[in-house]
């Protein structure tokens, strides 16, 4: 795709955007830029959300839209299956929900992006604080989704031997291997997997020093999982 014709396409997505979700928006743009994360090979910044008046609060608070078409090429790139369309409708979402969620004095994207942020921490094996996962789409109870992983919360007294647990309808048995809480256990095996990882955290019952979280290491095993029924 060239940059006129992602540019109309931009431009199709925000005629199907109702009105009101636009409110605030001084512009929405799409830039050449290509802007690589500044620590992590082959993560991008696709687009942001950009406060005008950092003074101003509640309707009066506007913001301005960039999406950053070298991003998507670069992508593009690495991916054979590159859906421009769906990639570009998510990241006009997410900087409107950035506005909307500011104008409203909310954080829950923000949550999320920090979130996303400690994913990619862990996926390159460096210390990450071992709760970011709440900061996620809660996808079911104890279940929260990141990206691409799919987290099964368990907060527990000590280290149980298997953990049971239901995905996609249907309900699994983990073996429990060794190691310290935290614990992150990867799931192998299970129908239909998310695209990412599944990954079962044994945890114990938070305390006062779990609002002072901090990057850690953090044990992590795989397990074969048994369906059950």
């Amino acid at each position: 795709m060239q940059l006129p014709d992602f540019r109309g396409l931009i431009d199709r997505m925000l005629e199907e955007i109702p009105a009101e979700y636009l409110e605030g928006i001084a512009g929405v743009d799409v830039s050449p830029r290509t802007v690589p994360h500044p620590d992590r090979a082959g993560v991008y910044t696709m687009g942001e959300c950009i406060p005008i008046d950092a003074g101003a609060s509640g309707d009066q608070a506007p913001s301005h839209v960039v999406l950053y078409f070298g991003s998507f090429r670069a992508l593009a790139s690495d991916r054979p299956d590159f859906d421009w369309r769906a990639e570009a409708w998510e990241t006009l979402t997410h900087e409107l929900r950035h506005h909307l969620e500011w104008r409203a004095h909310e954080q829950g994207l923000e949550e999320y992006d920090r979130a996303a942020e400690e994913g990619f921490a862990r996926a390159d094996a460096e210390p990450f604080d071992p709760l970011f996962y709440l900061g996620g789409e809660k996808v079911a109870t104890g279940t929260y989704q990141v990206d691409d992983d799919v987290f099964f919360d368990r907060v527990v007294r000590e280290r149980p031997r298997v953990v049971e647990f239901e995905w996609r309808g249907r309900r699994f048995r983990a073996p429990v291997p060794d190691g310290p809480l935290p614990l992150y256990v990867v799931l192998d095996g299970l129908t239909e997997p998310p695209p990412g990882d599944a990954i079962l955290v044994l945890r114990r019952k938070p305390s006062l020093l779990d609002f002072f979280r901090r990057a850690r290491r953090v044990t992590e095993r795989a397990v074969e999982v048994e369906p059950l029924g």
